[in-house]
């Protein structure tokens, strides 16, 4: 679904999410904000030191999706780097 983030680099993956995490977290700011009319206006006004949960939320489940497929293609990796050093170590034998 999001393979595509999976291969930028390192740098534009950072801007991404930062950029995906400062829209949604903006987004819910001014949904607060346009409900914050007569009374209700002091209540949501004390509450934006709140913000930073939804914040911190959506960019951990970022960094643990990231993590999780990283995990992955290293596992992977290794899996292909024992096979390739299994495979030279049989030719040498052979060859031997």
């Amino acid at each position: 679904m999001i393979d595509w983030l999976y291969h930028l680099p390192v740098i534009w993956m950072a801007v991404v999410v930062f950029a995906a995490t400062f829209l949604v977290s903006g987004a819910i700011y001014a949904g607060v904000m346009k409900l914050a009319t007569g009374e209700r206006a002091r209540v949501f006004k004390t509450m934006s030191p709140v913000m930073l949960t939804p914040l911190a939320v959506v960019f951990g489940l970022i960094v643990a999706f990231l993590a999780t497929q990283v995990w992955t293609d290293v596992e992977r990796a290794n899996t292909a780097v024992t096979r390739e050093a299994s495979a030279l170590r049989n030719v040498v034998v052979l060859a031997a």
